[in-house]
């Protein structure tokens, strides 16, 4: 009913407010149910076009969403191929630097081995042959 007081004031604007309100009211009972009809009919348009909207909104947030979460898994599957490469494409070096210090410690141990078996076996003789009263 306020949009038809507007509409009647913006298509004539030489009435006055009190004509149209009279006028208005004259025509009430006639027009009251097409009125709220119509009334109700713009209602539902506003209503469906702001769903509309909603929904459009909600689909570009989840559009945006679906693109930084393909981002972010990029770039940890990129970070994790980098640190699986640094780990595993060193795996031939790292073998043989393993086998070249085992080799070092092996004859470490033979060398010091070498070096103190005499006094071993010297220690070891004295504690058999040595008798306890």
């Amino acid at each position: 009913m306020f949009l038809d007081f507007l509409l009647l004031l913006w298509q004539h604007p030489y009435i006055t407010a009190l004509e149209i309100s009279r006028s208005m009211e004259a025509n009430r009972g006639q027009n009251g149910i097409q009125l709220l009809l119509a009334v109700e009919q713009e209602a539902q348009h506003i209503v469906n076009a702001a769903r509309n909207e909603k929904m459009a909104r909600l689909k570009q947030a989840k559009e945006e969403a679906d693109k930084e979460i393909a981002e972010f898994r990029a770039q940890m599957e990129a970070e994790f191929q980098r640190k699986l490469a640094e780990s595993s494409g060193d795996s031939g070096a790292n073998v043989k630097r393993l086998e070249q210090e085992t080799e070092a410690k092996i004859g470490h141990l033979k060398k010091e081995a070498a070096r103190i078996s005499h006094d071993v076996v010297q220690m070891l003789l004295k504690h058999v042959t040595t008798v306890k009263n």
